[in-house]
């Protein structure tokens, strides 16, 4: 078993991650967070939040819609150019992206290029179907990656929109209504975290490419002749969140997109990438947008979107620099990044940076079947649950209940003995290192906000 099926494994027995639709055999690429997967998600989604929003004063939040009107998605050309290169088996008819198809296959990055010449190195290097080992396949064509649906009540006036790709479309169509609205100064940011979808056919590895996923993205606006300052100011503030959760320095680097693999949208991008066990893949992205943006929407809509500087009385459109976050994406490898098998002492321990983690302590009675222990564990667990997200478990052998937390990540278990009864101090046991010390349950909650900062 390999180290992503390992996880799998935990995370669905441990309750962060279940396969979507599973009791119906499932919907590819579709994953449901479970009670602690929605509570580390959560953590990191607040993590960002206060980092690049509540600390700062020069990024405002939206929240925009899901459904948009199609016509924000053709001024944006996300309607022509939102596409992936598929191919077909004509086997057993499995589709995949042409791209990913390669590099699994031949371990060769192959970004940019056109569907005839991923055809020539599918077809000179003869790659199987990862499916059913046939060689035949159709030729790559272009697939657009929005997912379509319809508004109206009658089937016959239905109009048919779209699932939002990207967050970014709501905030440059607001543009206006927050300049006219809170009158901000450039530069500055407009924030939103929220539901993406894109129509991913391919071969998931668990929850790194889905259907749907939480997205973070914010848009930087600047003039024209500062964009490569904030570009590489963002760079390093997007570096500095990822190590900041816990991400391992050693597992990332940087690198620019080619010519041939920028978006339609984008004169420079470079993506933040991790080091996975199937190869280096973008975790985080700054993209220079310039004002393609929103100068299409001025043009289609007829609507005004410069901005109108005080200073020198002139009106112009601000270019845009983005940084994008991938808050599922994170979550697979923070889980990925944590996971600890101790032989020495026969157990698995997620090692999760202890703001993220889902549960912060533990607090179990040494025996479930005293009565007077399990009344001051409960006692000192409702107390320390008014400041803190804690559990408390009275099942099985105090071992199992290490164990059993160790597994989901909880930095610290507390246990109440018989000595408690007489001094009033209790028992911590660190997850990584299993040391164990005595505290006076008169000083838990300074304690443990100490380890929390």
């Amino acid at each position: 078993m390999d180290i992503v099926e390992k996880i799998a494994s935990l995370a669905k027995r441990r309750g962060f991650v279940y396969p979507g639709s599973e009791i119906y055999g499932g919907l590819a690429n579709t994953y449901d967070f479970g009670p602690l997967g929605t509570m580390l998600k959560k953590n990191i989604s607040d993590t960002w939040w206060h980092f690049f929003v509540e600390s700062r004063d020069d990024i405002h939040p939206i929240e925009s819609s899901i459904l948009m009107s199609p016509k924000v998605w053709e001024a944006s050309g996300h309607t022509k150019n939102f596409t992936n290169v598929m191919i077909d088996c004509k086997n057993c008819r499995y589709r995949t992206r042409t791209d990913h198809l390669i590099e699994d296959s031949i371990k060769k990055s192959v970004e940019g290029l056109s569907p005839s010449e991923l055809d020539e190195i599918v077809a000179k290097n003869k790659i199987t179907c990862p499916k059913c080992g046939g060689k035949d396949w159709t030729q790559s064509r272009n697939f657009n990656q929005l997912f379509e649906t319809s508004v109206g009540i009658i089937t016959e006036g239905k109009s048919t929109v779209y699932l939002r790709g990207e967050n970014a479309q709501g905030m440059f169509v607001n543009f206006s209504n927050v300049i006219n609205s809170i009158h901000p100064k450039l530069p500055f940011g407009l924030a939103q975290i929220g539901k993406a979808f894109r129509n991913e056919i391919t071969m998931g590895k668990f929850t790194f490419r889905t259907l749907e996923f939480d997205l973070a993205e914010f848009e930087y606006f600047v003039p024209e002749d500062k964009w490569m300052e904030y570009f590489e100011y963002w760079k390093d503030q997007v570096q500095q969140f990822a190590e900041m959760i816990g991400i391992r320095k050693s597992s990332l680097r940087w690198r620019a997109h080619t010519k041939e693999e920028l978006a339609h949208y984008s004169k420079r991008t470079e993506d933040l990438e991790y080091r996975l066990p199937w190869g280096y893949k973008e975790l985080y992205a700054v993209a220079y947008r310039t004002d393609f943006d929103l100068r299409n929407h001025m043009q289609k809509s007829g609507k005004d979107m410069r901005y109108f500087d005080p200073e020198s009385g002139e009106r112009f459109i601000p270019h845009v620099i983005e940084p994008t976050f991938g808050i599922s994406r994170t979550l697979t490898i923070i889980l990925i990044d944590s996971f600890h098998e101790d032989d020495k002492r026969n157990r698995v321990v997620l090692r999760l940076p202890i703001k993220l983690a889902p549960i912060k302590a533990a607090v179990f009675p040494l025996l479930a079947n005293k009565e007077n222990l399990v009344t001051k564990a409960r006692r000192i667990y409702e107390e320390l649950r008014k400041g803190f997200m804690v559990a408390y478990d009275e099942r099985g052998n105090i071992g199992k209940r290490y164990f059993s937390q160790d597994e989901i990540g909880t930095p610290y278990c507390i246990t109440v003995d018989y000595q408690t009864l007489e001094d009033d101090t209790v028992t911590i046991r660190d997850r990584d290192t299993v040391a164990q010390q005595r505290v006076s349950v008169g000083k838990l909650s300074s304690w443990l906000s100490l380890k929390l900062k």
